[in-house]
Parts: structure tokens; C-alpha cells; sequence
């Protein structure tokens, strides 16, 4: 059996369907699972052990046996918890049918056989009774349900259904309740995020403003939550409004409803300024008291120095529609809408008790201006930054003529404007001055000289960005599409950027180890059946590949100087042959080589690049500043090789880099 999975085509800049062994799916599953990181994380297991046990030695006092339902048991962990804190017999439900295989294997070498039963299904398709999945109702339910945003993976349904009928009344459930905090506050960094501002143009007859049309600037954006490491987020990127407060809280022990609500609390702001961001995360109690508490709280909220890293849980960034401008002291209502498997927020000013019940309503917000539908948080972020935009409005006041006639490759791009006002004659915009730009739908390989009114190209120009780019150099399909649209060029055309380098660099990463890390055994029980499984899943294609992170979120310091690798000239066609480089590269300082980052620079005219990874190397302990629009590529070793001091070996990495042409992929290994 075959499976087709979607993958963007870097040569063509389309999503492709491509036709993988059946089991490529599920590797890709599981080698990119954030099982490694669940299992690092020592917090979250020892609470749930201590609630486990606490919950088993409960319903043992009440002179009854302890029967465990396990929900979305994946390593079999919370079940193997329980068997071992004394439960009678547990029920450990898994949907993913590789996952329930490695359980059931974990289970028995940890010598549970007897006493927990791996169910392969979704929780909502488990039978009860003397035929059934399971024998009767458990009175323990313990779950792992939750995302960031606490319910995006639908724990409100799968608890709703468990309580009816998989679960005694009164059962005792860990965790015992969840409860989500929210926090408003004001920050330019975050709402660059969600809302494009005005761009200064410098031009000859004078100072340009492109502002954003009104239906981008009233609209309330998509109610997808931004998910982030709020504690990389520096305090001086945004002001505190309010008091963290409680929005809401449920109780697992009993019936929950999935339904779609609301919650409203009242705010008294603590410094005046704009409401722009709600942060939110959750904690949850493991024991009714509350005594065993697990927090996702970020630094300035939190009082304890034991801080714990995952990256399965983060915090929250909500964008309200608008910015609502606030007053010390004056109070607003707060409004959380959820449905089963998503939040958002809106703000309002404190006026009648009755006038504003009435105002909530519970639909989710929905993108009015196409634009949060185009571009990702990110990506407005990267449009927002002035400094990059000055780079291109620099080179294009270098390269552009009042003659010229251009044609931007990008997705979603501004340049069509810049150039414009910077004194383009004529601009195509392949892929509002309606009669000074013109937009062409169609795909460069399929442009005719009638498109540009048989003209020829004097300029094309692009940032380049691609919507369907994952890692770094998949943006060279820029380089491909000046390829196909060869014909319609000027002999002696500008290509703006006129060439890009692919750079790399040597690693040791604070946290994001992690992820790929083996565990071996967590909480005294062997696991070693789940790294075989990831390691396993890793190797599945011949050469490993480079996966794309945000590391702005993932303190790392460098071991090595950043090195220029390959380079490709935007001013010839893509060659017909492979780009490829063999080198090696010294380590400068003692660490761990947990892997290498690469990422482009755009080299625009002479003198003036963008670069989408590393904006320099901060302090002498080679602590690392990245792009924060970009994500970079990450290559993990295999194998971690800790050079404690620098005449320990290895004392360099070597790498062979294969830009393969035809597939527009970039193949890689290194040797420590």
C-alpha cells in the first residue's frame, strides 16, 4: 500500500502530492512527536506520579479496588504509574496504532502484562461491560490531553464522553482540575504579529507613506491561538496592563461540558496604555487540594527558581480585534468565548451590568481582509521590520531607473509599492495603484510577452518569500522562476536579490536538545522501546534531514564561527548540474556539538544583504542572536560529542552539502 503526502515543491513553489511507502506517514509522526520532550520533562512526571499515587491510595481507604482508565496512553507511562502505585487493574486507550504497539511492548518489559490492558482505539469508540474493551467503569481517570492552549486537542469532548460512559460518578480523576490565567498587555513587538503598520518611503519627491487598506486595519484577524515561548519574550518587549487574573477553571472529577460558552472577569488596569494582547496559560492540580501543582506560568509570574523546560506546553498570545485604549484604575470586562477545541477574547469597557451581558456573543472572529489567511505571524512580523524594509528600499533606489520596467516573484510582498513610488515606469506583480501595478495571476513558466504588453524585463526583483517554504533555501524557487521566465528578461536585466549564500554554523543548544534526545528510562520505568522507535523513524530516509525551528526561542551558543557554504547567482539560470561542498569547520569552544544551523543571506545590490539567521554572536560565550521572522534549519547529530575542553577531539566537524537542482532539496551530513 502507498500513502500521498503534501509537500511544497521548491522548484515549482506548489504543494505537490508525492507518493511515499505507507509507513513514511507515520515516521514522519513520530520522528517530529514531542514524545522525547514529554518524557524530559521531569516537572510534569513526577507530579503525575505523586497524583497517581495519591488518587489510588484515596479509593484504597474507601475499602474499593482501583480501576485506571488511561486516556491517550501513548508510552503507557501514566498506566505503568498507576499499576506500580498499587491500581487493581488499568485501562490504557491509544489511537495511534504504532504508538499502541510500542505500549503494549513498554508495558510488558516493565512487567505490567497482568495488569494493564492496552486498548488500540479512540477513547469515544470503547465498549463496557462482561464482552467489552472493558469490564466495567473505572473510578480512576487519568489523562495527558492537552496542548498550550489547554483544549486544542480536544480534551473537553473526550473527558464529556468519558464521564457518561467510561467513568463512575464521583470518580477521581488526575489531574483533578485545569485553570487558565490571563494577563492584557501592550506590545508593539507582539502586535506587529497581527497587523501590518506604515511604511516610511523616502522618495525623491519626498517622504511616501503606504498605509494598510481599512478592511486590513478593522479586521479581527483568525482565532487561531500564537503558541510561543513566552519566557525568550524579553520584559522590555511589553508593558504589563493588569493583575494576572483567573478567566476559568474545570473540574475532571466531574461531568464536563464541550459545548461552546463564555467566561467574563472584570480588570482593573494597573498602568494605563493600549489593550492590544491577552497572554494566557494554564496550570492544572494533580489532587483536589491543590497541593501538587503543575504551572506553565512564564518567568515574571513565576516565584520559583526550579524552572522547567518543555516545548510541548507553552503560553498564549491572543490578539484582541482592536487595540483598546485603557486607564489606570478604570475598569473593562475581559470576555473568553471558547468552542470545543479553541479560545478568544475580546475586551470591553465597564459600563451597565445588563448592557453588556447582552453584548457577548460567542462566534469565533473570522478574516475579513484575506491578508491573516496569506501571511503567518511571523511573516507579518518580517514585513513590519523597518530596518529590512529599508535594505530593499536602499537597493531598489540603487538599481531602479524612471524606464524600468519590473516584475516582482513573491508571495504577498510589498515591493511592487516600494518600487512604485521609488520611480518604477511599469510594474508586473506575478502571482492599491491599480493602474500603475498590475497583478498577473498566472505561474512564471506560463507568461507570455502579452502579459507584459511586450515589454521586456529591465528589472525583476523578489524578496524572496514563498507561502509554501518550510526550510530556508526552499525560497530559491525564486531562482527557478527567473529560470522560467528567461525569455521575457532584457539582455542586461537587474536581478534584485543578485545572489543568495547558504550558511551554517556549530551548535549547543540550552533546551532543544531535548526533543530528539533518548530517554532511556523516565521515573524508573524503561522506555528505551519508544528512543528505539524515534531513532528508527529518524533513519527512515537515507539521509537524515534538517528541520525547521524558530530559534529565537531556543537559547543556543555557538561552538563555531558561522561559515559560508554555497552560494547561488541569481544572474545565470539554475544550472543543470548539482551545487555541492565538502569542508570541515573548527569548534572554538568547549560544549556539546548538539548539531549544525544553516539559514540564507539575500545579497540585494553591492554591499546591502538580508540575512534570515544569525544577527550576531552577543557575548564571548557565543550566546547567539537570531532572526525572530525566520525560522532556520536545524540538523541534529546522531550522536552528541562533548568536547569539555578545547584539546579534547574532535576539534573540527566535517560536512558534505549536495544542492540537488532537479528537486531544488538540499542533502547533508557531517562526521565529528
Amino acid at each position: 500500500m502507498k500513502t500521498f503526502c503534501g509537500r511544497a515543491n521548491p522548484t515549482t513553489g506548489a504543494m505537490e502530492w508525492l507518493e511515499e511507502d505507507e509507513n513514511y506517514d507515520y515516521h514522519q509522526e513520530i520522528a517530529r512527536s514531542r514524545y522525547a520532550d514529554m518524557l524530559h520533562d521531569k516537572d510534569r512526571n513526577v507530579k503525575y506520579y505523586q497524583g497517581i499515587r495519591a488518587a489510588v491510595s484515596r479509593v484504597k481507604e474507601r475499602g474499593e479496588k482501583a480501576i485506571v482508565l488511561d486516556i491517550g496512553t501513548g508510552t503507557g507511562l501514566l498506566s505503568m504509574m498507576a499499576a506500580s502505585a498499587g491500581a487493581d487493574f488499568c485501562y490504557a486507550v491509544e489511537v495511534f496504532k504504532p504508538m499502541a504497539n510500542a505500549a503494549v511492548k513498554i508495558v510488558e518489559k516493565n512487567g505490567f502484562r497482568d495488569k494493564i490492558k492496552v486498548i488500540n482505539k479512540h477513547s469515544t469508540e470503547v465498549t463496557v461491560g462482561p464482552d467489552g474493551d472493558m469490564q466495567c467503569r473505572a473510578n480512576i481517570l487519568v489523562t495527558e490531553l492537552f496542548d498550550t492552549e489547554l483544549i486544542g486537542e480536544g480534551a473537553l469532548p473526550t473527558y464529556e464522553h468519558a464521564h457518561k460512559y467510561l467513568v463512575q460518578e464521583g470518580c477521581e480523576a488526575v489531574p483533578h482540575r485545569a485553570t487558565v490565567y490571563v494577563q492584557l498587555v501592550e506590545s508593539k513587538r507582539m502586535w506587529s504579529w497581527n497587523k501590518l503598520f506604515p511604511v516610511h518611503v523616502e522618495a525623491e519627491d519626498g517622504e511616501k507613506i503606504i498605509v494598510s487598506p481599512s478592511e486590513m486595519e478593522d479586521c479581527p484577524g483568525v482565532p487561531s491561538v500564537c503558541d510561543i515561548q513566552l519566557n525568550q519574550m524579553p520584559s522590555s518587549d511589553f508593558a504589563i496592563l493588569s493583575d494576572v487574573v483567573t478567566m476559568f477553571s474545570v473540574d475532571f472529577s466531574k461531568p464536563v461540558r464541550s459545548a461552546s460558552t463564555s467566561y467574563r472577569v472584570q480588570l482593573e488596569p494597573v498602568k494605563s496604555g493600549k489593550a492590544q494582547i491577552v497572554l494566557s496559560w494554564w496550570d492544572i492540580d494533580m489532587d483536589p487540594s491543590g497541593m501538587i501543582n503543575c504551572t506553565m506560568a512564564p518567568y515574571w509570574v513565576k516565584s520559583t527558581s526550579a524552572f522547567q523546560w518543555r516545548d510541548h506546553w507553552m503560553q498564549c498570545v491572543y490578539f484582541l480585534p482592536n487595540e483598546e485604549p485603557v486607564l489606570q484604575g478604570e475598569k473593562v470586562y475581559l470576555t473568553a468565548c471558547r468552542d470545543e477545541y479553541s479560545v478568544w477574547y475580546k475586551l470591553q469597557k465597564a459600563r451597565g451590568e445588563e448592557e453588556n451581558k447582552a453584548a457577548v456573543r460567542v462566534e469565533s472572529p473570522v478574516c475579513r481582509c484575506q491578508a491573516h489567511l496569506l501571511w503567518n505571524r511571523p511573516r507579518f512580523g518580517q514585513l513590519n521590520d523597518q530596518n529590512r524594509t529599508r535594505q530593499y528600499i536602499k537597493s531598489l533606489t540603487k538599481v531602479l531607473k524612471t524606464d524600468s520596467v519590473c516584475l516582482c516573484i513573491s508571495d504577498g510582498s510589498l515591493l511592487p509599492v516600494l518600487a512604485h513610488y521609488l520611480g518604477a515606469k511599469q510594474f508586473f506583480k506575478a502571482n492599491n495603484l491599480e493602474d500603475k501595478i498590475k497583478i498577473i495571476e498566472a505561474r512564471p513558466e506560463l507568461l507570455t510577452s502579452s502579459h507584459f504588453e511586450d515589454k521586456k524585463i529591465s528589472v525583476l526583483v523578489g524578496e524572496p518569500f514563498f507561502t509554501t517554504s518550510l526550510l530556508p533555501w526552499h525560497n530559491l524557487y525564486f531562482w527557478y522562476a527567473r529560470t522560467a521566465v528567461a525569455s521575457h528578461l532584457t539582455s542586461n536585466v537587474t536581478v534584485l536579490p543578485q545572489s543568495a549564500s547558504l550558511h551554517m554554523m556549530i551548535v549547543e543548544f540550552q533546551d532543544l536538545w531535548r526533543i530528539r534526545s533518548p530517554c532511556g528510562t523516565c521515573e524508573g520505568f524503561d522506555v528505551q522501546t519508544m528512543d528505539d522507535m524515534i531513532k528508527n523513524s529518524l533513519n527512515f530516509r537515507e539521509s537524515k534531514e534538517a528541520e525547521p525551528h524558530p530559534l529565537w526561542e531556543y537559547p543556543c551558543k555557538s561552538l563555531s564561527d558561522p561559515q559560508e557554504i554555497l552560494t547561488f547567482d541569481f544572474r545565470k539560470t539554475v544550472p543543470e548540474y548539482s551545487l555541492s561542498t565538502e569542508g570541515s569547520v573548527n569548534l572554538l569552544r568547549k560544549g556539546k556539538s548538539h548539531g549544525a544551523v544553516l539559514w540564507m543571506e539575500y545579497h540585494l545590490a553591492a554591499d546591502i544583504s538580508v540575512n534570515t539567521g544569525l544577527m550576531q554572536i552577543s557575548n564571548e560565550k557565543g550566546n547567539c542572536e537570531w532572526n525572530p521572522h525566520c525560522k532556520q534549519a536545524v540538523y541534529f547529530f546522531s550522536s552528541v560529542i562533548e568536547s569539555e575542553t578545547l584539546l579534547d577531539l574532535p576539534s573540527a566537524v566535517t560536512y558534505a552539502i549536495n544542492f540537488n537542482t532537479k528537486t531544488g532539496e538540499i542533502a547533508m551530513d557531517f562526521e565529528l
